[in-house]
């Protein structure tokens, strides 16, 4: 693929395909760019050979963050600002850390993690029964989660995926709200049917949920239930009760993965309410077979500036 050479502060390295070696550069080089102001390096390329000027550390980070771009285009895969952002922030991680997932292959495009705490979340997906992702908005979270379960159900190793979240309020009244059952639950669950048209095609969701093999139902319609051979996730848990969330999590059933996310600063629960997810975080860490990752701002997959607001609420919520 490649061929890497160092003299002094300047290190060389060589792509085979002057094709994919354009798309990595950018338009205007519009990728070397975001990768020189994020690693502090200089990149000056010259055909298909990069050259690298920087910090010994900065040219590593450099040098293994244009590789990763180059071999997620030689399988395919689109490189834009965000994958070129998201490989500068992986290449700060250690090299275990940066393979420790090699993504999820889905029908529409392949995902795979963008910052340390996205590889270690991913990693936790797949080796424990329950993980709780928690963190600010914009991480990753709920999105990595389906991810996960869109991967188990499409190898098989579950029969449905259940998505789930409490039906409520995000801080206004919204009102009586007509049609039928699903007509009604629908603004509460879009951002989950947002993140399945993400990975799979419409029609192809609408015939999984057709098919009882997708369900998308408020918290309060899991009473009484046993959730085997499926995907479970919990999303916005923060807004349940201790009691909703106790009632959840004894819902696992034989064969079941399920995933937690929720961010315990952004609770909608009446004031003075204890929150069922930091109940939950509380009561069960160090329990066997209960994995939990914690995302901060610099975790932040969607606009680099919401990564900026959320520092800034939280310096003001530390001045408090």
């Amino acid at each position: 693929m490649s061929e890497q050479k160092s003299s002094g502060e300047i290190e060389h390295i060589d792509f085979d395909d002057n094709r994919l070696v354009a798309a990595l550069s950018g338009e205007h080089d519009a990728h070397l760019s975001i990768l020189e102001d994020a690693l502090d390096v200089r990149i000056n390329p010259r055909g298909n050979r990069f050259a690298v000027t920087g910090a010994a550390g900065a040219r590593a980070r450099a040098i293994a963050a244009l590789s990763s771009l180059y071999a997620r285009l030689a399988h395919g895969e689109a490189v834009g600002a965000g994958e070129v952002r998201a490989a500068a922030k992986l290449s700060e991680a250690p090299v275990e850390v940066q393979s420790m997932s090699p993504g999820i292959k889905t029908p529409k495009r392949l995902i795979t993690a963008r910052t340390p705490n996205q590889a270690a979340y991913l990693r936790a997906l797949s080796e424990s029964d329950l993980t709780f992702g928690v963190g600010p908005a914009g991480t990753g979270k709920t999105y990595l989660a389906v991810a996960h379960a869109v991967g188990l159900l499409l190898s098989g190793q579950v029969e449905r995926i259940i998505l789930s979240r409490p039906a409520l309020e995000a801080g206004e009244r919204i009102g009586f709200l007509p049609g039928e059952m699903r007509e009604k639950l629908d603004p509460y669950m879009r951002p989950l049917y947002d993140a399945l048209h993400d990975m799979m095609h419409a029609d192809y969701v609408e015939r999984r949920i057709a098919a009882n093999e997708i369900e998308i139902a408020p918290i309060a319609f899991m009473r009484g239930r046993t959730l085997a051979r499926a995907a479970v996730i919990l999303d916005e848990a923060q807004n349940a009760t201790p009691a909703q969330m106790k009632m959840f999590l004894t819902r696992l059933g034989e064969g079941a993965h399920m995933a937690i996310t929720g961010d315990p600063t952004q609770t909608d629960l009446p004031s003075g309410e204890v929150s069922g997810l930091a109940d939950a975080l509380s009561v069960l860490s160090g329990v066997k077979g209960v994995a939990e990752v914690r995302f901060e701002a610099s975790d932040v997959v969607r606009h680099p500036l919401v990564a900026r607001i959320i520092a800034a609420y939280e310096s003001r919520g530390a001045q408090k």
